[in-house]
């Protein structure tokens, strides 16, 4: 467990696996972290800024944290400005874990087309209980409401679960893929590895993300965003294996040399068992380091279709539709808590990332420096 004191001396990946930490907690339990439900629209609240928080009433009389019913009012036309209509006469307490619609904690389904009915892997557990909120009737948009008086956090916290959970599934069916095709590519050697290594290459020389933009284009416009979440997974997929596949091909061939392989060989094991058995798991540290510095390429991919209208369509939230509202000017003026708290968690989730790729490389690689 050398390689786990090693890592565990790293402050930048510690912060980066504890950040992870967070956010796979918080969209994993988001029907819990998010006050409202992230598709209902708040009557008259378009577009409101996020909720100041008060300590004392009108009277300045100290209550405890606190919040008043806000709406929208009129818009300056000089300025673009809205004026807030503020109910002063009714302040509602904040308060954590307070009581709101009955949900399934930690449900776990799959998504299927609307063709097919929906596989419950796991049921979960009923609770109706939120993090925080109000206990009384005025709403607490700790990020603001969006054009269609929604709130902000919730949809981020529900859109995080696409935006997350994109790299670990397309790193399960891309990684596999990779290390099988070298291995056996490597392995075996000849016309399957000169097969093997020719489309390696030529999926190498394919700019992936002109390639997802190409394919998203023409995607039949009724798909649903599950149909078009696992078709964005498996495009990236298929163009994510290759780098992969060459680099386990190079290691292939220096191992399947070895003492260990030879032994196996001489007593009859069967080729895919060598290598599934033998080689490959002498191949765990780089493909451990590689799948953890490869999952933000995924993330920027979904971000960036979904930027440009060709990824999840709403009503249904994910960081990178969210951050679509950045391609007009006067929102990102005038209403900023629409764009910059999505681009903020994807850059630190990129960032997350690689701070842990980069401490697992420096804990499981045995040429790395000593910290």
């Amino acid at each position: 467990m050398n390689w786990w004191r090693k890592l565990k001396k790293n402050p930048l990946a510690r912060a980066g696996a504890l950040l992870l930490l967070i956010f796979y907690l918080a969209v994993i339990c988001a029907d819990f972290v998010a006050p409202y439900d992230p598709y209902v629209s708040q009557p008259n609240a378009s577009l409101l800024p996020p909720t100041q928080i008060y300590w004392r009433n009108q009277a300045e009389e100290f209550i405890g944290p606190h919040v008043y019913p806000t709406e929208q009012g009129s818009t300056d036309l000089e300025t673009g400005k809205r004026e807030l209509i503020v109910d002063w006469q009714s302040p509602s307490p904040l308060a954590l874990f307070v009581p709101g619609p009955s949900y399934q904690l930690f449900q776990i389904s799959l998504p299927l087309p609307p063709n097919f009915r929906e596989v419950e892997i796991f049921p979960g557990f009923e609770f109706d209980r939120h993090l925080f909120g109000t206990t009384g009737e005025a709403k607490f948009n700790l990020l603001g409401t969006d054009e269609q008086a929604r709130d902000q956090f919730s949809r981020l916290v529900h859109g995080g679960r696409i935006s997350l959970s994109i790299g670990l599934v397309g790193i399960a069916i891309s990684f596999p893929l990779g290390m099988l095709v070298g291995g056996i590519s490597g392995y075996f050697g000849g016309w399957i590895d000169a097969v093997s290594m020719r489309l390696v290459e030529v999926l190498m020389t394919i700019p992936s993300i002109y390639l997802l933009v190409s394919l998203a284009a023409v995607l039949p416009p009724g798909l649903s965003s599950a149909q078009r979440f696992l078709l964005i997974v498996l495009i990236t997929s298929f163009v994510s294996w290759s780098g992969l596949a060459r680099v386990i091909r190079g290691r292939m061939l220096s191992l399947k040399e070895r003492e260990f392989v030879e032994a196996a060989r001489a007593l009859g094991a069967n080729p895919f068992y060598i290598i599934a058995r033998q080689i490959l798991p002498q191949t765990a540290t780089y493909a451990i380091i590689a799948a953890t510095l490869a999952v933000p390429g995924f993330i920027l991919a979904e971000a960036t279709l979904s930027l440009i209208g060709l990824g999840i369509q709403q009503p249904d939230p994910s960081w990178g539709n969210m951050l679509s509202l950045a391609t007009d000017a006067s929102i990102v003026v005038l209403q900023p808590w629409l764009v910059w708290p999505p681009a903020l968690l994807i850059v630190l989730t990129v960032l997350a990332f690689n701070l842990l790729g980069d401490g697992l490389r420096d804990a499981l690689d045995p040429r790395s420096t000593q910290r």
